[in-house]
Protein backbone atom coordinates (compact mmCIF):
# COMPACT_ATOMS: atom_id res chain seq x y z
CA UNK A 1 0.00 0.00 0.00
CA UNK A 2 0.92 3.48 -1.13
CA UNK A 3 0.58 6.30 1.71
CA UNK A 4 0.91 9.94 0.19
CA UNK A 5 3.64 11.69 1.66
CA UNK A 6 2.55 14.51 4.58
CA UNK A 7 2.43 18.03 3.40
CA UNK A 8 5.72 20.23 4.98
CA UNK A 9 4.86 21.66 7.74
CA UNK A 10 4.23 25.49 7.32
CA UNK A 11 6.94 27.98 9.20
CA UNK A 12 5.00 30.34 11.65
CA UNK A 13 5.98 33.11 9.14
CA UNK A 14 4.64 31.49 5.90
CA UNK A 15 1.76 30.63 7.94
CA UNK A 16 1.17 33.99 8.60
CA UNK A 17 1.68 35.27 5.10
CA UNK A 18 -1.04 32.47 4.26
CA UNK A 19 -3.80 33.91 6.84
CA UNK A 20 -2.72 37.45 5.77
CA UNK A 21 -3.39 36.63 2.29
CA UNK A 22 -6.85 34.43 3.08
CA UNK A 23 -8.28 37.48 4.85
CA UNK A 24 -7.29 39.78 1.97
CA UNK A 25 -8.77 38.03 -0.70
CA UNK A 26 -11.72 37.36 1.25
CA UNK A 27 -12.17 41.23 1.90
CA UNK A 28 -11.74 41.93 -1.41
CA UNK A 29 -14.36 39.84 -2.45
CA UNK A 30 -16.81 41.66 -0.46
CA UNK A 31 -15.86 44.55 -2.01
CA UNK A 32 -16.49 43.44 -5.20
CA UNK A 33 -20.10 42.57 -4.09
CA UNK A 34 -20.13 46.22 -2.21
CA UNK A 35 -19.58 48.42 -4.76
CA UNK A 36 -22.00 51.63 -5.41
CA UNK A 37 -24.73 51.67 -7.32
CA UNK A 38 -24.99 54.83 -9.68
CA UNK A 39 -27.49 55.92 -12.56
CA UNK A 40 -28.18 54.10 -15.37
CA UNK A 41 -27.96 55.61 -18.91
CA UNK A 42 -30.52 53.59 -21.68
CA UNK A 43 -28.97 52.73 -24.81
CA UNK A 44 -31.15 54.93 -27.14
CA UNK A 45 -30.27 57.73 -24.78
CA UNK A 46 -26.40 57.44 -24.98
CA UNK A 47 -26.34 57.12 -28.76
CA UNK A 48 -28.45 59.77 -29.48
CA UNK A 49 -26.40 62.14 -27.44
CA UNK A 50 -23.45 60.82 -28.96
CA UNK A 51 -24.50 61.83 -32.11
CA UNK A 52 -25.59 65.32 -31.07
CA UNK A 53 -22.21 65.68 -28.95
CA UNK A 54 -20.56 64.46 -32.20
CA UNK A 55 -17.45 66.80 -33.29
CA UNK A 56 -17.30 65.24 -36.72
CA UNK A 57 -21.01 65.32 -36.99
CA UNK A 58 -21.29 69.08 -36.27
CA UNK A 59 -18.34 69.23 -38.03
CA UNK A 60 -20.29 67.71 -41.74
CA UNK A 61 -23.51 69.85 -40.47
CA UNK A 62 -20.96 73.05 -40.98
CA UNK A 63 -20.02 71.57 -44.33
CA UNK A 64 -23.58 71.12 -45.20
CA UNK A 65 -24.58 74.42 -44.73
CA UNK A 66 -21.14 75.78 -46.44
CA UNK A 67 -22.54 73.71 -49.62
CA UNK A 68 -25.82 75.34 -49.61
CA UNK A 69 -24.67 78.40 -49.62
CA UNK A 70 -21.67 77.85 -52.09
CA UNK A 71 -24.90 76.58 -54.65
CA UNK A 72 -27.02 79.75 -53.23
CA UNK A 73 -23.64 81.80 -54.54
CA UNK A 74 -23.76 80.00 -57.77
CA UNK A 75 -27.56 80.40 -58.68
CA UNK A 76 -27.72 84.12 -57.56
CA UNK A 77 -25.35 84.80 -59.96
CA UNK A 78 -27.74 85.52 -62.65
CA UNK A 79 -30.35 87.71 -59.66
CA UNK A 80 -29.10 91.52 -60.77
CA UNK A 81 -27.05 92.56 -57.74
CA UNK A 82 -28.31 96.52 -56.62
CA UNK A 83 -25.72 98.80 -55.44
CA UNK A 84 -26.47 102.14 -54.93
CA UNK A 85 -23.72 105.30 -54.40
CA UNK A 86 -23.49 108.88 -54.22
CA UNK A 87 -20.99 111.97 -53.35
CA UNK A 88 -20.52 115.45 -53.41
CA UNK A 89 -17.28 117.40 -54.62
CA UNK A 90 -15.85 120.10 -56.90
CA UNK A 91 -13.75 120.10 -59.92
CA UNK A 92 -11.53 122.08 -62.19
CA UNK A 93 -11.82 122.23 -65.85
CA UNK A 94 -13.98 119.73 -67.67
CA UNK A 95 -14.62 116.82 -65.86
CA UNK A 96 -13.46 113.06 -67.01
CA UNK A 97 -16.60 111.81 -66.06
CA UNK A 98 -20.12 112.85 -65.05
CA UNK A 99 -20.33 114.04 -61.77
CA UNK A 100 -23.33 112.65 -60.07
CA UNK A 101 -25.17 113.47 -56.78
CA UNK A 102 -26.31 109.32 -56.53
CA UNK A 103 -26.27 107.11 -58.82
CA UNK A 104 -28.29 103.58 -59.17
CA UNK A 105 -26.80 100.87 -60.89
CA UNK A 106 -27.65 96.61 -61.32
CA UNK A 107 -26.29 94.03 -62.85
CA UNK A 108 -26.64 90.17 -63.51
CA UNK A 109 -25.33 87.61 -65.59
CA UNK A 110 -27.52 86.21 -68.34
CA UNK A 111 -25.96 83.32 -70.01
CA UNK A 112 -22.68 81.33 -69.24
CA UNK A 113 -21.61 77.95 -70.26
CA UNK A 114 -19.47 78.02 -67.58
CA UNK A 115 -21.70 79.12 -65.11
CA UNK A 116 -23.95 75.90 -65.41
CA UNK A 117 -21.27 73.64 -64.93
CA UNK A 118 -20.28 75.28 -61.60
CA UNK A 119 -23.94 75.29 -60.18
CA UNK A 120 -23.80 71.68 -61.12
CA UNK A 121 -20.67 71.09 -59.24
CA UNK A 122 -22.52 73.07 -56.57
CA UNK A 123 -25.46 70.52 -56.34
CA UNK A 124 -22.99 68.00 -56.31
CA UNK A 125 -21.40 69.36 -53.67
CA UNK A 126 -24.17 69.69 -51.81
CA UNK A 127 -25.57 65.83 -52.54
CA UNK A 128 -21.91 64.70 -51.47
CA UNK A 129 -22.14 67.09 -48.13
CA UNK A 130 -25.35 65.17 -47.11
CA UNK A 131 -24.32 61.43 -47.32
CA UNK A 132 -20.69 62.73 -45.74
CA UNK A 133 -23.37 63.91 -43.18
CA UNK A 134 -25.14 60.43 -42.69
CA UNK A 135 -21.64 58.92 -42.45
CA UNK A 136 -20.78 60.83 -39.91
CA UNK A 137 -23.48 59.97 -37.81
CA UNK A 138 -22.98 56.50 -38.79
CA UNK A 139 -19.75 56.96 -37.13
CA UNK A 140 -21.04 58.29 -33.75
CA UNK A 141 -23.14 56.19 -33.32
CA UNK A 142 -21.62 52.75 -34.21
CA UNK A 143 -18.79 54.20 -31.73
CA UNK A 144 -21.83 54.46 -28.92
CA UNK A 145 -23.23 51.47 -29.54
CA UNK A 146 -20.43 49.30 -29.65
CA UNK A 147 -18.88 51.03 -26.57
CA UNK A 148 -22.44 50.77 -24.76
CA UNK A 149 -22.23 46.98 -25.51
CA UNK A 150 -18.46 46.86 -23.68
CA UNK A 151 -19.61 48.79 -21.04
CA UNK A 152 -22.61 46.22 -20.71
CA UNK A 153 -20.32 43.34 -21.09
CA UNK A 154 -17.48 44.06 -18.69
CA UNK A 155 -20.25 45.26 -15.88
CA UNK A 156 -21.64 41.46 -15.98
CA UNK A 157 -17.77 40.09 -16.57
CA UNK A 158 -17.04 42.10 -13.17
CA UNK A 159 -20.04 40.49 -11.28
CA UNK A 160 -19.45 37.42 -12.81
CA UNK A 161 -15.11 37.16 -12.16
CA UNK A 162 -16.49 38.63 -8.52
CA UNK A 163 -18.66 35.84 -7.74
CA UNK A 164 -15.87 33.77 -9.30
CA UNK A 165 -13.22 34.42 -7.12
CA UNK A 166 -15.25 33.98 -4.27
CA UNK A 167 -16.24 30.68 -5.43
CA UNK A 168 -12.15 30.05 -5.82
CA UNK A 169 -11.39 31.71 -2.57
CA UNK A 170 -13.27 29.02 -1.02
CA UNK A 171 -12.19 26.25 -2.95
CA UNK A 172 -8.59 27.07 -1.75
CA UNK A 173 -10.05 26.57 1.99
CA UNK A 174 -11.62 23.70 1.64
CA UNK A 175 -8.49 22.24 -0.31
CA UNK A 176 -6.20 23.55 2.39
CA UNK A 177 -8.49 21.75 5.09
CA UNK A 178 -7.88 18.33 2.55
CA UNK A 179 -4.22 18.52 2.78
CA UNK A 180 -4.10 18.73 6.24
CA UNK A 181 -6.08 15.17 6.45
CA UNK A 182 -3.98 13.97 3.88
CA UNK A 183 -6.93 13.87 1.13
CA UNK A 184 -4.68 16.55 -1.25
CA UNK A 185 -1.42 17.26 -1.94
CA UNK A 186 0.61 20.47 -1.06
CA UNK A 187 0.28 20.79 -5.26
CA UNK A 188 -3.12 21.09 -5.42
CA UNK A 189 -2.77 23.65 -2.74
CA UNK A 190 -0.27 25.84 -4.76
CA UNK A 191 -2.60 25.28 -8.23
CA UNK A 192 -5.74 26.27 -6.32
CA UNK A 193 -3.96 30.01 -4.87
CA UNK A 194 -2.42 29.93 -8.62
CA UNK A 195 -5.76 30.26 -10.33
CA UNK A 196 -7.33 32.52 -7.61
CA UNK A 197 -4.24 34.64 -7.83
CA UNK A 198 -5.33 34.39 -11.85
CA UNK A 199 -9.48 35.31 -11.04
CA UNK A 200 -8.21 38.38 -9.19
CA UNK A 201 -6.03 39.17 -11.84
CA UNK A 202 -8.61 39.06 -14.52
CA UNK A 203 -10.85 41.14 -12.38
CA UNK A 204 -8.31 44.27 -12.02
CA UNK A 205 -7.87 43.57 -15.71
CA UNK A 206 -11.71 44.19 -16.55
CA UNK A 207 -11.83 46.50 -14.08
CA UNK A 208 -9.54 49.09 -15.95
CA UNK A 209 -11.36 47.93 -19.04
CA UNK A 210 -14.65 48.85 -17.66
CA UNK A 211 -13.20 52.34 -16.66
CA UNK A 212 -11.72 52.95 -20.18
CA UNK A 213 -15.34 52.29 -21.40
CA UNK A 214 -16.84 54.25 -18.99
CA UNK A 215 -14.15 57.09 -19.87
CA UNK A 216 -14.89 57.30 -24.04
CA UNK A 217 -18.68 57.21 -23.64
CA UNK A 218 -18.62 59.93 -21.51
CA UNK A 219 -15.94 62.15 -23.51
CA UNK A 220 -18.54 61.28 -26.78
CA UNK A 221 -21.60 61.79 -25.47
CA UNK A 222 -20.61 64.81 -22.60
CA UNK A 223 -22.96 62.34 -19.92
CA UNK A 224 -20.83 62.31 -16.20
CA UNK A 225 -19.36 58.98 -15.74
CA UNK A 226 -21.31 58.40 -12.47
CA UNK A 227 -24.48 58.04 -14.99
CA UNK A 228 -22.62 56.17 -16.99
CA UNK A 229 -24.13 52.56 -16.10
CA UNK A 230 -25.36 49.96 -19.02
CA UNK A 231 -29.00 48.82 -18.84
CA UNK A 232 -29.08 45.54 -20.03
CA UNK A 233 -32.78 45.96 -20.51
CA UNK A 234 -32.36 48.61 -22.86
CA UNK A 235 -30.27 47.05 -25.46
CA UNK A 236 -32.15 45.86 -28.40
CA UNK A 237 -32.33 42.63 -30.19
CA UNK A 238 -29.97 42.71 -33.40
CA UNK A 239 -32.33 42.27 -36.53
CA UNK A 240 -31.07 38.36 -38.32
CA UNK A 241 -28.18 38.65 -40.60
CA UNK A 242 -27.57 36.22 -43.81
CA UNK A 243 -24.30 35.64 -45.39
CA UNK A 244 -26.84 35.71 -48.55
CA UNK A 245 -27.43 39.81 -47.79
CA UNK A 246 -23.85 40.76 -48.46
CA UNK A 247 -24.28 39.74 -51.93
CA UNK A 248 -26.90 42.74 -52.45
CA UNK A 249 -25.20 45.32 -49.77
CA UNK A 250 -26.31 48.56 -51.20
CA UNK A 251 -23.09 51.47 -51.79
CA UNK A 252 -22.34 52.81 -47.72
CA UNK A 253 -22.87 56.79 -47.24
CA UNK A 254 -19.06 57.05 -47.43
CA UNK A 255 -19.16 55.91 -50.96
CA UNK A 256 -22.07 57.76 -51.93
CA UNK A 257 -20.38 60.78 -50.66
CA UNK A 258 -17.05 60.20 -52.61
CA UNK A 259 -18.99 59.43 -56.12
CA UNK A 260 -20.99 62.94 -55.45
CA UNK A 261 -17.42 64.59 -54.38
CA UNK A 262 -15.51 63.16 -57.98
CA UNK A 263 -18.46 64.01 -60.06
CA UNK A 264 -18.44 67.53 -58.41
CA UNK A 265 -14.67 67.69 -59.32
CA UNK A 266 -15.75 66.79 -62.78
CA UNK A 267 -18.34 69.15 -62.98
CA UNK A 268 -15.86 72.30 -61.63
CA UNK A 269 -13.18 71.01 -64.27
CA UNK A 270 -16.01 70.77 -67.21
CA UNK A 271 -16.73 74.51 -65.95
CA UNK A 272 -13.09 75.91 -66.39
CA UNK A 273 -12.62 74.34 -69.69
CA UNK A 274 -15.69 76.11 -71.10
CA UNK A 275 -14.27 79.70 -70.82
CA UNK A 276 -12.95 80.23 -73.89
CA UNK A 277 -14.94 80.29 -77.43
CA UNK A 278 -17.98 80.37 -75.27
CA UNK A 279 -20.34 83.63 -75.22
CA UNK A 280 -20.61 85.25 -71.74
CA UNK A 281 -24.19 87.53 -71.51
CA UNK A 282 -24.88 90.01 -68.60
CA UNK A 283 -27.22 92.19 -68.05
CA UNK A 284 -26.66 95.72 -66.98
CA UNK A 285 -28.91 99.25 -65.80
CA UNK A 286 -27.89 102.54 -64.05
CA UNK A 287 -29.23 105.51 -63.36
CA UNK A 288 -27.59 108.54 -62.05
CA UNK A 289 -28.65 112.16 -60.96
CA UNK A 290 -26.29 114.81 -62.08
CA UNK A 291 -24.77 116.80 -59.78
CA UNK A 292 -25.91 120.69 -60.97
CA UNK A 293 -22.86 122.18 -58.40
CA UNK A 294 -20.03 121.10 -60.68
CA UNK A 295 -20.40 123.48 -63.67
CA UNK A 296 -21.21 120.75 -65.57
CA UNK A 297 -23.69 122.63 -68.02
CA UNK A 298 -20.80 124.48 -69.15
CA UNK A 299 -18.70 121.95 -70.61
CA UNK A 300 -21.72 119.45 -71.47
CA UNK A 301 -25.21 120.90 -73.01
CA UNK A 302 -27.92 118.84 -70.99
CA UNK A 303 -30.79 121.02 -71.92
CA UNK A 304 -31.76 121.23 -68.34
CA UNK A 305 -32.00 117.24 -68.06
CA UNK A 306 -30.19 116.14 -65.16
CA UNK A 307 -31.21 112.54 -64.97
CA UNK A 308 -29.26 110.21 -66.69
CA UNK A 309 -29.88 106.05 -67.15
CA UNK A 310 -28.77 103.26 -69.71
CA UNK A 311 -29.68 99.49 -69.80
CA UNK A 312 -28.75 96.80 -71.80
CA UNK A 313 -26.81 93.33 -72.23
CA UNK A 314 -22.97 92.78 -72.75
CA UNK A 315 -21.78 89.78 -74.83
CA UNK A 316 -18.00 88.25 -74.11
CA UNK A 317 -16.01 85.87 -76.26
CA UNK A 318 -13.12 85.12 -74.47
CA UNK A 319 -10.42 84.14 -76.92
CA UNK A 320 -7.42 84.06 -74.35
CA UNK A 321 -6.49 83.52 -70.87
CA UNK A 322 -3.60 81.91 -69.42
CA UNK A 323 -4.85 81.64 -66.21
CA UNK A 324 -8.11 80.48 -66.82
CA UNK A 325 -6.51 77.63 -68.87
CA UNK A 326 -4.07 77.03 -65.83
CA UNK A 327 -6.86 76.96 -63.61
CA UNK A 328 -8.33 74.84 -66.22
CA UNK A 329 -5.48 72.06 -65.86
CA UNK A 330 -5.88 72.07 -62.29
CA UNK A 331 -9.22 71.73 -61.83
CA UNK A 332 -8.59 68.21 -64.16
CA UNK A 333 -6.02 67.25 -62.02
CA UNK A 334 -7.99 67.09 -58.74
CA UNK A 335 -10.88 65.11 -60.97
CA UNK A 336 -8.16 62.43 -61.64
CA UNK A 337 -7.19 62.21 -58.14
CA UNK A 338 -10.90 62.16 -57.17
CA UNK A 339 -11.37 59.31 -59.63
CA UNK A 340 -8.58 57.29 -58.20
CA UNK A 341 -9.48 58.02 -54.40
CA UNK A 342 -13.41 56.79 -55.50
CA UNK A 343 -11.84 53.48 -57.30
CA UNK A 344 -9.82 52.89 -53.91
CA UNK A 345 -13.36 53.47 -52.09
CA UNK A 346 -15.05 51.10 -54.11
CA UNK A 347 -12.04 48.51 -54.29
CA UNK A 348 -12.23 48.24 -50.15
CA UNK A 349 -16.27 48.30 -49.69
CA UNK A 350 -16.01 45.28 -52.42
CA UNK A 351 -13.67 43.36 -50.00
CA UNK A 352 -15.52 44.38 -47.08
CA UNK A 353 -18.81 43.27 -48.66
CA UNK A 354 -17.41 39.81 -49.28
CA UNK A 355 -17.07 39.13 -45.76
CA UNK A 356 -18.64 41.16 -43.74
CA UNK A 357 -22.07 39.36 -43.77
CA UNK A 358 -20.26 35.93 -43.69
CA UNK A 359 -18.12 37.28 -40.63
CA UNK A 360 -21.54 38.17 -38.81
CA UNK A 361 -23.32 35.41 -39.25
CA UNK A 362 -20.29 33.30 -38.27
CA UNK A 363 -19.86 35.17 -34.83
CA UNK A 364 -23.87 34.74 -34.51
CA UNK A 365 -23.50 31.12 -34.17
CA UNK A 366 -20.77 31.13 -32.36
CA UNK A 367 -22.76 33.15 -29.64
CA UNK A 368 -25.46 30.63 -29.98
CA UNK A 369 -23.10 27.71 -29.02
CA UNK A 370 -21.01 29.43 -26.30
CA UNK A 371 -25.18 30.06 -25.06
CA UNK A 372 -25.83 26.45 -24.98
CA UNK A 373 -22.40 26.08 -23.48
CA UNK A 374 -23.33 27.98 -20.65
CA UNK A 375 -26.65 26.57 -20.31
CA UNK A 376 -25.83 23.16 -20.20
CA UNK A 377 -23.03 24.10 -17.17
CA UNK A 378 -25.66 25.80 -15.51
CA UNK A 379 -27.73 22.70 -15.71
CA UNK A 380 -24.31 20.24 -14.40
CA UNK A 381 -23.94 23.11 -11.79
CA UNK A 382 -27.63 22.22 -10.53
CA UNK A 383 -27.19 18.58 -10.80
CA UNK A 384 -24.19 18.87 -8.85
CA UNK A 385 -26.01 20.74 -6.04
CA UNK A 386 -28.68 18.38 -5.91
CA UNK A 387 -26.00 15.40 -5.40
CA UNK A 388 -24.18 17.35 -2.60
CA UNK A 389 -27.06 17.08 -0.76
CA UNK A 390 -27.84 13.38 -1.32
CA UNK A 391 -31.39 13.88 -2.50
CA UNK A 392 -31.20 11.46 -5.40
CA UNK A 393 -29.40 8.66 -2.41
CA UNK A 394 -26.25 8.55 -4.73
CA UNK A 395 -22.79 8.88 -2.84
CA UNK A 396 -22.74 13.10 -2.30
CA UNK A 397 -20.15 14.67 -3.53
CA UNK A 398 -17.48 16.65 -1.81
CA UNK A 399 -17.12 20.36 -0.78
CA UNK A 400 -14.47 20.38 -3.60
CA UNK A 401 -16.49 19.09 -6.53
CA UNK A 402 -18.77 21.83 -5.58
CA UNK A 403 -16.92 24.80 -5.65
CA UNK A 404 -15.04 23.55 -9.20
CA UNK A 405 -18.66 23.13 -10.51
CA UNK A 406 -19.62 26.53 -9.85
CA UNK A 407 -16.37 27.71 -11.05
CA UNK A 408 -17.08 26.13 -14.33
CA UNK A 409 -20.34 27.20 -14.31
CA UNK A 410 -18.88 31.15 -13.69
CA UNK A 411 -16.10 30.24 -16.54
CA UNK A 412 -18.67 29.34 -18.92
CA UNK A 413 -20.85 31.89 -18.53
CA UNK A 414 -17.64 34.54 -19.13
CA UNK A 415 -17.34 32.72 -22.30
CA UNK A 416 -20.82 33.82 -23.87
CA UNK A 417 -20.60 37.13 -22.56
CA UNK A 418 -17.20 37.40 -25.03
CA UNK A 419 -18.68 35.70 -27.91
CA UNK A 420 -21.87 37.41 -27.65
CA UNK A 421 -19.86 41.06 -27.22
CA UNK A 422 -18.30 40.21 -30.91
CA UNK A 423 -21.59 39.28 -32.33
CA UNK A 424 -23.45 42.25 -31.37
CA UNK A 425 -20.25 43.97 -32.98
CA UNK A 426 -20.51 42.68 -35.86
CA UNK A 427 -23.99 43.08 -36.52
CA UNK A 428 -23.70 46.88 -35.66
CA UNK A 429 -20.50 46.96 -38.51
CA UNK A 430 -22.94 45.24 -41.02
CA UNK A 431 -25.70 47.84 -40.34
CA UNK A 432 -23.19 50.30 -40.71
CA UNK A 433 -22.10 48.69 -44.02
CA UNK A 434 -25.59 48.21 -45.32
CA UNK A 435 -26.97 51.25 -44.99
CA UNK A 436 -29.50 50.35 -42.16
CA UNK A 437 -27.94 51.76 -39.36
CA UNK A 438 -30.20 54.70 -39.13
CA UNK A 439 -33.24 53.27 -39.59
CA UNK A 440 -32.61 50.91 -36.92
CA UNK A 441 -31.77 53.80 -34.80
CA UNK A 442 -34.66 55.79 -35.59
CA UNK A 443 -36.83 52.49 -34.49
CA UNK A 444 -35.91 52.05 -30.96
CA UNK A 445 -35.66 56.12 -31.00
CA UNK A 446 -37.79 58.22 -33.18
CA UNK A 447 -35.47 61.36 -31.69
CA UNK A 448 -32.17 60.20 -33.83
CA UNK A 449 -33.30 61.35 -37.24
CA UNK A 450 -31.64 61.19 -40.33
CA UNK A 451 -30.43 65.08 -41.72
CA UNK A 452 -33.04 66.18 -44.63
Amino acid sequence: MVFASPPRKLTDGEDYVNRIENVATCALALLFFSAPAVGQSSFATVVDQAIRNSPGVKSAQNDLVKAQAGLSVMKDIYVPSVVVGGGLGTAYGITLAIPTIFTVSAQSLVYSPQQRSYIRSSRLSLKAARYALIDARDQAAEDAASTYLALNHDQQAEAALAQQFGFAVKLVSIIQDRVSAHLDTALDLKKARRDTLQMRLQWMQMQDDLATQRKHLSQITGIPGSQLVADAASIPEMPAISASDSSTLPESPGLLAAEASEQAAVASSHGDAQYTWKPIVSFGAQYGRVSPIENVSQFYNLHGNYNTASIGVDIKFPILDRVRAAAAKQSAAEAARQKFNLEALEQKQAESDRSIGRSAEELSVKAQVAELDYGIASDELQSVLIASHNITGAPPLTPKEVEQARIQERQKYLGMLDTRLDAQRAEIDYLRQSGKLQDWLQSLNPAVTAPK
